[in-house]
């Protein structure tokens, strides 16, 4: 029977929007995308001693054996696709705790608690669970944003969990596609709409044409 481990910290990757961009540009394209964002992932994992476990869908996930290590590639993943217009925004969620090792794999309620706080995170973010923190000591660097205390499904108890920023630094503030919720650089798009005072951008004519056709449910979604 395996026995539960010492500590470990589990991260948990994924692409906000990838619904939508499923729906507005279809399979193969979306497919091609987690390709990107996986390769992506696995180019920064040897800096941070991470080893990639699976990849469900469009989300990776990733074993450290160092909390410390674990938040800042969380910080350098969702900063590597800043860089990315025409893609997702990416969230990351990750938690410490013992777990499971049993074929490559790993199990436990550390691993479902570091899911859930990726289920959290808003795109562009990376929330980290309180138990990380502790584990991480003294962070360099960083800023903590708490997020107050969150209560998950199957999880016993509230949890507290912080939003980590690097000091000073601020995301590019590059507009979404409504339809497809991509990222979309303004001087390389291919259409923009204004809907009720406000201006929205797209990365392809066929975004603009759905969204113009029925602007309703592209409004005030969130990302998922």
């Amino acid at each position: 029977m395996p026995e539960a481990t010492d500590e470990r910290t589990f991260l948990f990757a994924d692409l906000a929007g990838f619904t939508a961009v499923t729906e507005a540009h279809g399979d193969v394209e979306a497919a091609e995308l987690a390709g990107r964002f996986f390769q992506a992932i696995r180019d920064l994992l040897p800096g941070h001693e991470a080893i990639e476990v699976k990849t469900i869908g469009d989300a990776m996930m990733v074993c450290c054996p160092s909390a410390s290590n674990a938040v800042e590639l969380g910080l350098r993943i969702v900063e590597e696709f800043w860089a990315h217009p025409d893609f997702p925004t990416v969230r990351v969620g990750v938690n410490s705790g013992p777990a499971v090792e049993q074929d490559g794999d790993w199990f436990g309620a550390a691993v479902n608690l570091a899911a859930r706080v990726s289920g959290a995170a808003e795109g562009g973010e990376v929330l980290v669970s309180e138990a990380t923190l502790r584990s991480a000591g003294e962070l360099e660097g960083i800023e903590l944003l708490s997020e107050g205390e969150h209560r998950f499904r199957n999880v016993p108890g509230p949890v507290r969990i912080y939003r980590v920023l690097r000091k000073g630094q601020q995301a590019p503030d590059l507009p979404i596609d409504p339809v497809c919720r991509m990222a979309v650089d303004p001087d390389h798009e291919a259409g923009r709409l204004t809907h009720e005072g406000r201006e929205y951008h797209f990365c392809s004519l066929r975004c603009a044409a759905a969204f113009a056709s029925d602007p309703e449910p592209y409004l005030a979604v969130r990302a998922d």
